[in-house]
């Protein structure tokens, strides 16, 4: 697989943000949807699964960040960011992990695997508005929980 270069990104306002948010635990989605809330973020659909996540995020007007669980139902993480990397319209999407399995190893291979970023659950509330607005400002965000 690729291990993506920084690419230069035009700062995306929260409050002008299309976020698809890729997670099967709903306690987890409404976290961070209130999380987003909070910075502005107006624009935040949900997939429980990684099986069809090019087509709904075709159903979207655009879509400037995924937030991708790692491990989900019928396709993981991994599978649906191969899908999304071939896609013509979703190739560049900045796509994010936010896991729970927060390791050194998986840190690695989401690298590798081409993810723009990897955020570890549980969210921290305080830092992860940030976390967001760092990688709406082009910045990447590599962290492992604390």
């Amino acid at each position: 697989m690729e291990n993506r270069q920084a690419k230069t990104q035009t700062p995306i306002d929260p409050k002008n943000a299309h976020i698809l948010v890729v997670e099967d635990n709903v306690s987890n989605f409404v976290l961070i949807a209130r999380l987003l809330a909070f910075m502005g973020v107006q624009k935040c659909e949900w997939k429980t699964t990684g099986w069809g996540v090019v087509d709904f995020a075709h159903t979207m007007p655009q879509v400037d960040l995924i937030l991708m669980d790692l491990h989900l139902p019928h396709e993981d993480g991994y599978e649906a960011l191969a899908q999304i990397r071939q896609d013509e319209k979703l190739k560049d999407t900045l796509v994010v992990v936010v896991t729970a399995y927060g390791s050194g190893d998986e840190m690695r291979k989401s690298r590798e695997a081409g993810f723009d970023g990897f955020i570890t659950k549980p969210l921290d509330a305080d830092r992860f508005p940030e976390q967001i607005a760092q990688i709406l400002n082009g910045e990447s965000v590599w962290e492992l929980g604390m």
